[in-house]
């Protein structure tokens, strides 16, 4: 049964922020082949809150919630990520719906954005997101803007 915890980046022990930077480079630049800078600043921006999942000694899953101050007045969660060694299990969803509780506990009634990959639009769609972009290409990916209103969580 693995552990939750959701940090705030300067309580983040450099053990857990190599983790984390690990997982996201396996999965976003080597297996889906995506040369991008995954390291774009907003990790130590503001009030950025890191959500983790581990199981002895190892990060499963994994996602960035970021405040809604420094973004128009919605709160993001990005770098959605599970370990391929974890996938199957719905850990994934267990994922979406602790982001979204920590969101509303850290930025109560506030919007919740996302830019997802295309492809799991229905993934998202399930948690209550709604498509308010056209599809567009990030780093070589199709990916749609995705919201879930202020109470959705």
């Amino acid at each position: 049964m693995p552990v939750w915890t959701c940090k705030p980046h300067a309580a983040l022990t450099t053990a857990e922020l190599y983790a984390i930077l690990r997982l996201r480079s396996e999965v976003f630049v080597v297996e889906q082949n995506c040369v991008f800078l995954d390291m774009d600043g907003k990790d130590l921006n503001g009030a950025t809150e890191h959500l983790m999942a581990w199981q002895d000694g190892a990060l499963l899953a994994y996602c960035r919630l970021l405040e809604p101050a420094l973004n128009d007045g919605r709160a993001v969660i990005g770098r959605v990520i599970t370990a391929p060694a974890a996938r199957g299990a719905g850990l994934g969803h267990e994922l979406m719906r602790r982001a979204k509780a920590e969101v509303e506990r850290l930025w109560p009634g506030q919007p919740v954005y996302l830019g997802a990959q295309a492809r799991l639009r229905g993934y998202y769609g399930g948690h209550g997101f709604v498509a308010v972009t056209e599809e567009y290409m990030e780093d070589g990916i199709p990916h749609v803007g995705m919201l879930l209103e202020a109470g959705g969580a």
